[in-house]
């Protein structure tokens, strides 16, 4: 690979094309007219106005990105995360017109991206799944659908079969609330993934979010990078993850990211990757629920730890190169935090705060990481998502990383929009966080009490 195409915006993109540098590899970034002043546009070598600012007609534009990519002489196009990024279609596309997709083969990206199938490999795969259906139903499989109930019992989770991130995503706690839930879940999953198919699965009231970064060559290697604990959420979407988990013993350690190698290594997975798993904290107990295809936002946690720089990786295995996996001369850390910086307005319900950024200052030290693609001046857009940046604090052990993120934390200086920063410093004051006691639901079952205290 000499050139690489980057298929996404903001924060990953500057992360890409840092990688890009290190191999020696140059880069084009794309932009819509709403990104046309990010940092991602001038840091690239060459960077190219794809579409107006409605992401179907730029960022999630198959045929417009392709043709960038010939234009400009790329030889290969990394997807990032979010947008096309778990996109068969788009990996298929990028194989037929001659361009090395910087990822997982399209047939492994359909195969994970159906969840109810994954859970089938995964259980070939030794790997235990929360318990539920193995088929999915639409809404004319509405009474099929409701008499499998009474064998997984409630509390149960309603599913999208085809997607994540919490759209098409239900709690129902007794059988006079699931139909109308499972109506509501349906049209989500529809409107989110144009496919209303739901699976049914247990659903773990206390549970929490522990990941397993993994990374696999075409030369048969296959390696974990540990887990990451990524509880904190909100709505089922992360806010802060950290590595390691502070709840789990070595044993379970070992035992979690040993069945994400065995699914890697069934399923002979190339390029980086997450496999995502419950963790029953009533009970104990790890239980499967995804596998993500893709580099995850939360990779930094782990390199921070590590060492081991994950997307320098994913592109010497994308060019059909061994994983090189010495140490890059970054001290490692015992434990680490990163914390998101969205642009949002938590003691409002996380309501999302566009508009401009008219300071964005921060002092950072030793161990400290800031992902970040915005500056004074900077314009949040109303089109993408809410995220500004990512810090990342390493410390000796938790305690320490928790007491450092405090004190960056407190040097930021944010002005012209609502951020996640003064929540975090409210959350490192709760003891359910300090002794790690939290679950998935933690905040938003205590949000409203954390803003009257």
């Amino acid at each position: 690979m000499k050139k690489i195409l980057i298929a996404n915006r903001g924060e990953i993109a500057l992360r890409i094309i840092k990688a890009c540098r290190k191999a020696g590899i140059k880069s084009v970034a794309i932009f819509s007219e709403a990104d046309r002043h990010s940092r991602h546009v001038w840091m690239a070598d060459e960077a190219v106005c794809i579409g107006p600012a409605n992401s179907t007609q730029s960022y999630l534009d198959i045929e417009r990105i392709l043709f960038v990519a010939k234009a400009t002489g790329a030889d290969a196009i990394h997807p990032g995360y979010g947008f096309l990024a778990e996109n068969s279609r788009f990996a298929r596309a990028c194989a037929e017109a001659g361009l090395i997709f910087v990822g997982p083969s399209a047939d492994m990206i359909d195969l994970m991206g159906d969840k109810i199938m994954a859970r089938q490999a995964a259980s070939r795969a030794g790997v235990r799944v929360v318990p539920g259906t193995e088929t999915g139903f639409s809404l004319a499989d509405l009474a099929q659908a409701k008499a499998m109930v009474h064998q997984i019992g409630f509390p149960l989770l309603l599913k999208a079969a085809a997607g994540g991130g919490g759209r098409g995503m239900r709690v129902v706690r007794s059988i006079a609330e699931f139909e109308d839930e499972f109506r509501q879940a349906t049209r989500e999953a529809e409107a989110a993934f144009g496919d209303g198919t739901i699976y049914l699965e247990r659903y773990f009231d206390k549970a929490r979010h522990i990941e397993v970064q993994v990374l696999s060559d075409r030369h048969g290697r296959h390696i974990h990078l540990g887990e990451r604990d990524c509880t904190i959420q909100r709505r089922h979407q992360k806010l802060i993850e950290e590595s390691p988990s502070p709840a789990i013993t070595a044993a379970e350690r070992k035992e979690v990211c040993d069945m994400a190698v065995a699914l890697t290594r069934t399923l002979q997975y190339e390029n980086a990757g997450t496999v995502e798993f419950l963790y029953d904290t009533l009970n104990g107990g790890f239980y499967f629920i995804e596998m993500n295809t893709r580099i995850q936002v939360e990779h930094p946690v782990s390199e921070m730890v590590t060492g081991v720089d994950i997307v320098y990786e994913q592109l010497r295995i994308a060019s059909g190169k061994k994983m090189q996996l010495k140490k890059s001369g970054v001290k490692t850390w015992n434990h680490a935090i990163e914390w998101r910086i969205n642009a949002e307005d938590a003691a409002n319900g996380f309501q999302p705060s566009p508009g401009k950024i008219t300071e964005w200052r921060c002092c950072l030290g030793s161990g400290t990481r800031l992902d970040s693609h915005v500056y004074p001046g900077y314009e949040v857009p109303t089109f993408y998502d809410s995220l500004l940046g990512k810090l990342v604090v390493g410390g000796h052990t938790r305690e320490e990383a928790i007491y450092r993120s405090r004190q960056v934390i407190n040097t930021f200086d944010i002005e012209g929009v609502s951020t996640t920063m003064p929540f975090y410093l409210l959350l490192m004051e709760q003891p359910e966080f300090k002794n790690g006691g939290v679950y998935t639901r933690w905040v938003d079952d205590n949000i409203g009490r954390l803003y009257e205290e």
